[in-house]
C-alpha cells in the first residue's frame, strides 16, 4: 500500500495529546518505556511535523489509560480456587 492509499485515522482533537517525557511521568517510568511502546507499535501516538520526516511524537491520554486497562489484573476471590487455610 502506497502513501497515497495508506488508511488514515482521526482522532478527536480536543482530546490532551501528552509528550513522551508527560507519558512517563503519567505511567510512573523512565522515559525509555514509552518510547519502546512507541517503537513496538504498543500505543497509538501522533507524528507531528512533515511526512516521512522523525517529527514531533505525541500520546493521546486516552491511548496510554487502554495500555494500563489491557493490563489490569482482578484480584482473586476464595471462589476463584483459593484454598482456605
Amino acid at each position: 500500500m502506497s502513501r497515497a492509499e495508506a488508511q488514515t485515522f482521526s482522532i478527536d482533537l480536543s482530546e490532551r495529546l501528552l509528550t513522551v517525557a508527560e507519558a512517563a511521568e503519567y505511567l510512573n517510568t523512565s522515559e525509555r518505556f514509552p518510547r519502546r511502546l512507541i517503537e513496538e507499535r504498543r500505543i497509538r501516538f501522533v507524528r507531528l511535523g512533515e511526512p516521512g520526516k522523525r517529527g514531533h511524537i505525541r500520546i493521546p491520554e486516552s491511548a496510554l489509560r487502554e495500555f494500563v486497562n489491557a493490563g489490569l489484573v482482578e484480584p482473586m476471590t476464595v471462589s476463584d480456587n483459593w484454598r482456605a487455610a
